[in-house]
């Protein structure tokens, strides 16, 4: 077995008993099965030859209890099996989530979504898969195997020869076929990770697909991608496939030159019908073992490729390194960037470069550029998201990467700029913020967020039903859900990254007010596109690819800041509000 599939074993540990158990109850109706041969062989040379019709009987009963003991057996095997790869597949898939929840947004870029996910249900059912064959089969065949050929010997050891010969031949073209398809396996798990990489953009950019009417070209695109899958699954389905009929071919030749020999011994004298029918009826077994065992080593073989992705992913270092805090000079600041550039990985060019400024506490920054300017990079900074490339990043003085991450977190309340709500209710969405909120303080954040009146009209309130994504709320409902499950927390620092852009400008303006006069005073972050959404913050900062080209407030800017000054024009030329 792999070294991967090795240390996946870990998590079948708390079904150790099951994993014992389910192999000796199949040895135990292998037992059985390798009775029968010796049994019919008595009937026929004993009861039959003899006309002993009570033998013939007694024999027959012992076949009928042979029978339903190895039933018996089989169906407890396969229920301990089953047992211990479905609490197996549990396990695994459970520290492959919390392995996730603990990747930094580098991490999870790097991997990407949708070999996670395929990762999380294709693989590791796969493995599953594999390991459910191995405690049924991969003892129970060689031992039929093995235990055919002795106990062949022990009925004739001359046509047992022929046991000998196709044996040999047989493992042969077995592994060889294994061996071509192992690394085919991996590639059809790659192709896998492919389509469910474009099943999953589809499905996520369906009304941009409708709204462009490019339907056909992504259509194109996916059965393109669901071709090279289906080549790779064929390519390896065409060669599994010789397995059955080599080793019938091989079997059946054992086959006929053992009736071919027996006949002529059993004409002779030298050799009983019986011993004849129990050589033939072991030949079977082996053949039909054999299938078996090449089908499991099959199915093992795809869990071992796909165990070699999980323990990819599991292998991954978790979270960001915390380094030493050898500076404190900027401790009268709530947020400091010192020369801060940042770069995201496999990028060749920085996204953000040279970023100074300095943020005190209870202040309000706006964050404007053009799209792709790197606000949204900047903000991600804060809460350690992302580590930079160089410079600091420092909070209360303190440089994030020597803070506790959660600690740190906990000062922080982010609103991205996709509104994300989760299947449930208001309230539980809200509570995210502050488990321990109660709903006089829920309906503050709510009422700040200009959010209190749709929600108070819902059946239910607070407990009003929230569909998964949100989908039964408006885009600007969603937003402001999403702020005041931030202010739940009451956070230091608030964070919110073109949060209000689904809003009206009236709707803003209250929104913005409300926030001002907040009793706790947090150090507040708007980026937005909208001069008129920042225009009243105590400093601005003006991005351009990834620097910063203008800093101060909206008059000084007007004044000093080409760029801003442009952005401001074109949006009061055509229509935005400027108050």
């Amino acid at each position: 077995m792999g070294n991967s599939m090795k240390k996946l074993l870990p998590y079948l540990k708390s079904y150790t008993k099951e994993t014992v158990l389910a192999p000796a109850f199949k040895l135990l109706e292998a037992g059985f099965d390798l009775s029968v041969p010796i049994v019919v062989q008595k009937i026929i040379d004993v009861g039959i030859a003899n006309g002993d019709t009570g033998y013939i009987r007694r024999m027959i009963l012992l076949l009928a209890v042979f029978a339903l003991t190895g039933l018996a057996s089989a169906l407890t095997a396969q229920y301990f099996a089953a047992r211990a790869a479905t609490g197996f597949a549990t396990n695994l898939r459970s520290a492959l989530f919390r392995k996730i929840q603990a990747f930094s947004y580098t991490q999870t870029d790097r991997v990407g979504t949708a070999t996670l996910i395929t990762r999380m249900t294709s693989d590791v059912n796969q493995v599953q898969s594999g390991i459910n064959l191995t405690l049924r089969l991969l003892l129970r065949s060689p031992i039929i195997v093995l235990g055919a050929m002795i106990m062949a010997f022990t009925v004739d050891v001359r046509g047992a020869l022929v046991f000998v010969v196709t044996v040999p031949l047989l493992a042969v073209a077995v592994f060889t076929i294994l061996l071509v398809c192992i690394p085919l396996y991996r590639r059809v798990q790659s192709d896998m990770d492919r389509v469910t990489s474009l099943t999953r953009e589809n499905l996520t950019g369906v009304r941009v697909i409708r709204a462009f009417r490019k339907e056909r070209e992504e259509t194109v695109r996916f059965d393109k991608a669901n071709r090279e899958h289906r080549r790779s699954q064929l390519l390896v389905g065409k060669i599994s496939a010789l397995m059955n009929p080599l080793t019938l071919i091989l079997v059946d030749g054992g086959l006929i030159a053992l009736l071919l020999s027996g006949a002529v011994r059993v004409e002779a004298g030298g050799m009983t019908t019986g011993a004849v029918v129990a050589l033939t009826n072991y030949m079977a077994q082996i053949l039909v073992e054999l299938v078996k065992l090449a089908n499991t080593v099959f199915s093992v073989n795809k869990a071992l490729a796909c165990a070699d992705r999980l323990e990819e992913v599991l292998d991954l270092p978790t979270g960001m390194p915390q380094h030493s805090d050898d500076t404190a000079p900027d401790s009268g600041f709530s947020i400091a960037f010192r020369g801060v550039g940042f770069t995201y990985a496999g990028n060749a060019a920085p996204s953000l470069s040279d970023l100074d400024f300095s943020v005190s506490p209870g202040e309000t920054v706006g964050i404007i550029g053009s799209t792709g300017s790197g606000k949204t990079t900047l903000i991600n900074l804060i809460p350690r998201f992302y580590d930079v490339t160089s410079g600091q990043v420092l909070v209360n003085g303190k440089d994030v990467r020597a803070s506790d991450p959660e600690k740190l977190r906990q000062k922080i309340a982010v609103v991205p700029q996709k509104a994300v709500l989760f299947k449930g209710t208001v309230r539980s969405n809200l509570l995210w913020g502050n488990e321990n909120a109660t709903d006089d303080e829920l309906w503050d954040a709510l009422s700040i967020a200009q959010a209190k009146e749709f929600v108070a009209q819902k059946d239910g309130g607070l407990d009003a039903l929230v569909e998964q994504n949100g989908r039964n709320f408006s885009g600007g409902q969603r937003q402001r859900l999403t702020i005041a499950r931030a202010l739940v927390r009451k956070p230091e620092i608030l964070i919110l990254d073109d949060s209000a852009s689904a809003l009206d400008y009236a709707t803003e303006a209250e929104l913005r007010n409300a926030i001002r006069k907040l009793p706790y005073r947090p150090t507040v972050l708007i980026v937005s596109q909208r001069t008129a959404s920042i225009r009243h913050a105590d400093q601005i900062l003006v991005l351009e690819e990834g620097r910063i080209v203008g800093i101060g407030s909206h008059a000084e800017l007007l004044k000093t800041c080409p760029v801003y000054r442009e952005i401001y024009t074109s949006q009061f030329r055509k229509g935005g509000d400027p108050a």
